[in-house]
This record gives C-alpha cells, structure tokens and sequence, in this order.
C-alpha cells in the first residue's frame, strides 16, 4: 500500500538535527518515509531508526528502505521510543526528529475515518488497534465530551454539539463520519457554518483523545531527550497550539537554570541548564512551500540541543 504524505518543513527539519554521517538517529513519527530518506541521504556508517505506529506506514517504510544498510524500522509508538530502542542495544542517539499529528495519508485514505469530507467508518485510529471514535461518541458520558471538544478543539460551541450527539445516539449508534459531520452542522449557529467546516474542530478533539495524542507527545519528548546524548538535537513539529504550547515549555524547562527565588545572594537549587534552544522563535513554512502544500500552514518546528 502506498503511503503517501508530502513532508512538511523537510530541508529545515533535517538541517536542524546537524547530522553527522556516523551518527545516530531517530524519526520518531516516520508515515511514509519522507524525512527519512533525507535524513539517510547525509549517513555514510550511521543509523537511522524509522518508528511509525501505523501497519500501513510499516509496509511503505519496508519496502522504500529494503536496500538501505542504515535503515531501521520499528513498528511501535514513538511514545515508547525509550524501551524500543533499548531493546535493540542503543542507549544513546544523535538526534531525534518528531513530526507530530495526523498524516496526509491517513487523513486521504477515507476508510480510516479521519475526514469530515467522505463517508466512512467513525474509526479514526491512527495504530488501526484500540478504542474508535464510534466508541467514544457512543459511550462516553456528555460531560466528558464536552470536555474533549472544549479542551482538545477549543470548541466553543462543544455544549450544543455535545447535546446534538446525546439525542442522536439515543436514537440510534452515530457509526459514519458523515453521520457525525451533519450532527455538528446542525448544532452550530450558521454564521459558523460559513467559517470553514463546523465540524474541524470537533473532529480535531476525537482523533486527539482516540490516540492520546497529548500524551504521547508528553512522553515522546521526555524520551527523546532521554536518548539523545551531548550535542544532541531536537526537532519536533507541530500543528496546532495545544502541540506546540507542550513543546515550546517542555524545551522552556530543560534550557531553565536556577531557579532560586531572585533576592537569594547566592544559588542554593544547583539546577543547571540541560539544554539550549537552537532557535528562539518557531520556523515556519516559506511562501513557496505553502503554495506545494496548503497543510504547512500552521506547522511550527522547534530545536533544541542537549548540553
């Protein structure tokens, strides 16, 4: 199967991990391999460790790098990255490259349930394993929906939306990403109806909580610094602020030295800075790259180096 997924921020993102030819290195969210064969293009003796959690992104990434000495592929959640590559002897790495969110493939590929544009299964399963966005519509009590929609769309119309899904599913299961779409619309005022697709952001939140999409970041990134040594690089990008609020504070901390309060004399906590920002503000996507691909719009990528 071909997974196909145009790489976002691509010659920026592997320019930022600094590679050294026999270095290690991870791509930690690898889809369909497009970072990766960069990233294996500047590699001479090193390694590069492919992870991707999606069976279909494991059959492409196989089959592209079948004759590539360097390459490694992993199937596993780059949450885990820690405890995958331990298991396979590597204890330190030279850089780690994180391309968060959704794939252009998944999103494309209408039988996995990711769009609000084609009829589908409400599956939304980035790992194809585990609990659907069907279940959750279907089960989960209207406050912590409303939760989800609130914190993980910032939906602002989450109440009205949640009680449209209440009555709906009490009638009959909601099984189709359309059903769930038409739901949405009709639970909006309609001048948000003109703002977009009303249902974005509520679609948004489900893929979110469906794949513990915060979570894993939040362990990725504390894995990933784990696993890099001295000099080690950093570079994650994202897509929407809840991504990027995680990323730019978690690297804000690790770049943190003292923290004794400002009238001590002299500093009592020892903390020492355990990284450096390699750029203070996001890269973003140029004018060129935005006319290829309308989806780098709101990617952000961010680099930090272990000291």
């Amino acid at each position: 199967m071909e997974f196909s997924h145009i790489p976002v921020l691509l010659e920026q993102a592997v320019d930022a991990l600094a590679i050294k030819e026999n270095g290690i290195y991870v791509d930690g969210t690898a889809g369909g391999g497009g970072h990766s064969s960069e990233i294996l293009k500047h590699l001479t003796t090193g390694k590069l460790i492919s992870i991707d959690q999606d069976p279909d992104a494991i059959l492409t990434l196989t089959e592209r790098f079948k004759k590539n000495e360097n390459s490694i592929i992993i199937k596993g959640n780059f949450a885990d990255m820690v405890g995958l590559l331990h298991s396979r002897g590597v204890g330190r790495v030279d850089g780690v490259l994180l391309d968060i969110g959704v794939s252009s493939h998944q999103l494309d590929t209408p039988e996995r349930g990711f769009s609000f544009h084609e009829d589908a299964p409400l599956d939304m399963r980035m790992s194809q394993s585990g609990t659907t966005a069907a279940e959750l519509v279907n089960t989960l009590p209207a406050g912590e929906l409303r939760r989800i929609l609130s914190v993980y769309g910032e939906e602002k119309f989450a109440g009205s939306i949640v009680n449209g899904i209440v009555k709906a599913r009490a009638e009959k299961p909601i099984e189709t990403t359309l059903e769930l779409a038409e739901i949405i619309k009709e639970n909006v005022p309609q001048r948000v109806r003109r703002d977009g697709h009303p249902a974005r952001r509520s679609f948004q939140a489900l893929r979110i909580a469906v794949n513990d999409e915060l979570g894993v970041l939040e362990r990725g990134l504390d894995g990933a610094f784990e696993l890099l040594g001295s000099g080690g690089r950093l570079a994650v990008i994202t897509f929407h602020s809840l991504e990027d609020r995680i990323v730019k504070q978690k690297m804000a901390l690790w770049c943190q030295g003292c923290t004794c309060p400002k009238d001590f004399p002299v500093c009592v906590c020892g903390n020492k800075p355990k990284a450096k920002l390699v750029v203070k503000k996001p890269i973003c996507a140029n004018e060129t790259e935005l006319s290829d691909n309308p989806r780098a719009r709101s990617a952000k990528l961010r680099i930090c180096e272990k000291i």
